[in-house]
Parts: structure tokens; C-alpha cells; sequence
């Protein structure tokens, strides 16, 4: 029987569960309601009893989540996995990113930085801020920062000129028209994300949940997870 299945997920993988769930969609009969913020938002959503189905997060923050009967067993699965990339404005000028010391410098040229505000709880913001910190200019980045909500926000923001450069997941960068991938962040700065999948034992759609799970991570959409700037984890 068709059902609404809740699904509660970060935003890196948003255009893989759009996509993929609006197939689900039309060849399951289920409806999918979608919801789409930072980790740790939505970590503490669910810590506060916020009923949902099918839960896309960090492993960090299912660790944070996860108690006996929590989850369904063996619903615990890895999605995808993407990287930390740096964003200009198509057509701007592309800045040298290829050692920590030339990002370095193109951070404290820029006259504006975007990044994800940490406050918001996303996993590119909370990094960002800590690289900062340990480059020793985050005093001197912060005092130009743009500070988006979420990481499609500094890409737009990037795109619509109002950060000259801005750091995100790639993943994300690659959602939005006018803002230009210069690549991933260099050498030992280079910062990689997973995102897995559980369905939540209180659930009242658990076979659906797990029938969705199972269409995101069929290996015959491997490809349309590394066009979208995802490693398809499913598959190691």
C-alpha cells in the first residue's frame, strides 16, 4: 500500500535524493516528504524526538544518534562520500589553489570569503572554520566573510558575486548555475565527507524506507552519483 516516507538528510547529497526519489516516487506509489538541512540541525532534530523514516547524515552524527533499537538492523548503509572544494564566479578570475600556501594567500587576496556558518551546524562550515584557525588567518578571513546557512547558499552566494571565493562540498558547488568549481582543497587541507543512510526502527513506513534506501543505493546509479561530485560509497 502506498505510504509518505520521511526523509531527514544533509544537504551534500540533496540533488542524488531529489533525483533518486522522485523515481522512487513514480515507480513505487510512495510519496516522499523531504527534509534538507545542516547535519547538525537535523542530528539534533532527531536527539529531540522529531519523528522521521529514513535519516541521510555523517557517520559522526548517527554515532550521536544511534542507541540500542534505534535503528533497523542492517539499515546502516554508506551513500556517498564528497570533498571539500573551492568556488569563484563563472568567468571570474581563477585564483592558485595548488598548495595549502597558495589557498592560503588566494583567502587573504579575496576581498569576501563564503563559507558555511558553523552555528548552523553543517559538517563544510565546522572544518572550514577549524582550517582557518589552523592556517592562523582566521581572524583576518572572518572580517570579510559571508556566512551562508548552508553550503548551496555560499555557492549562490559565490555565483551572485557576493563572495569572491567560497568553500563548500563539491557536491553542492556543482548545484548551482554561475558558480565555477576551481577544484578540491590541496595537499594535506584536502577534507573528505561521508553520508549514510539508516531507517529508524519507530517508523511507521520501515519496509518502504528500506525499499528507498535500496533505489539510492543501486549500482546501476553509480554514474549519476560521480556526475553530481559523489563517490557512490555503496559500492566499497
Amino acid at each position: 500500500m502506498p505510504t509518505k516516507i520521511k526523509v531527514m538528510s544533509a544537504g551534500a547529497v540533496e540533488a542524488m535524493v531529489r533525483g533518486l526519489g522522485a523515481e522512487f516516487e513514480r515507480t513505487s506509489g510512495h510519496t516522499l516528504d523531504i527534509v534538507i538541512n545542516t547535519a547538525g540541525a537535523l542530528r539534533d532534530r532527531i536527539k529531540n524526538g522529531e519523528a522521521a523514516d529514513l535519516v541521510i547524515l555523517p557517520p559522526a552524527a548517527l554515532d550521536v544518534l544511534e542507541a540500542p533499537g534505534m535503528f533497523v538492523p542492517g539499515s546502516r548503509i554508506n551513500l556517498g562520500r564528497t570533498v571539500t572544494g573551492v568556488a569563484v564566479r563563472d568567468g571570474a578570475p581563477v585564483p592558485d589553489i595548488s598548495t595549502p600556501g597558495a589557498f592560503k594567500q588566494a583567502l587573504l587576496k579575496a576581498r569576501s570569503v563564503g563559507y558555511t556558518d558553523p552555528k548552523a551546524g553543517g559538517s563544510s562550515g565546522t572544518f572550514f572554520a577549524g582550517l582557518l584557525d589552523k592556517l592562523g588567518i582566521a581572524e583576518a578571513v572572518n572580517k570579510k566573510a559571508f556566512l551562508g546557512r548552508r553550503g548551496v547558499e555560499v555557492a549562490q552566494a559565490v555565483a551572485d558575486g557576493r563572495a569572491e571565493i567560497g568553500t563548500t562540498f563539491i557536491s553542492e558547488i556543482l548545484t548551482v548555475r554561475g558558480a565555477r568549481l576551481v577544484g578540491p582543497l590541496p595537499g594535506e587541507l584536502h577534507n573528505v565527507n561521508t553520508y549514510t543512510g539508516a531507517v529508524l526502527a519507530a517508523s511507521a513506513s520501515r519496509d518502504a524506507a528500506m525499499a528507498l534506501l535500496r533505489a539510492l543505493t543501486n549500482p546501476a546509479t553509480a554514474a549519476r552519483w560521480t556526475a553530481a561530485g559523489l563517490e557512490p560509497a555503496f559500492l566499497t
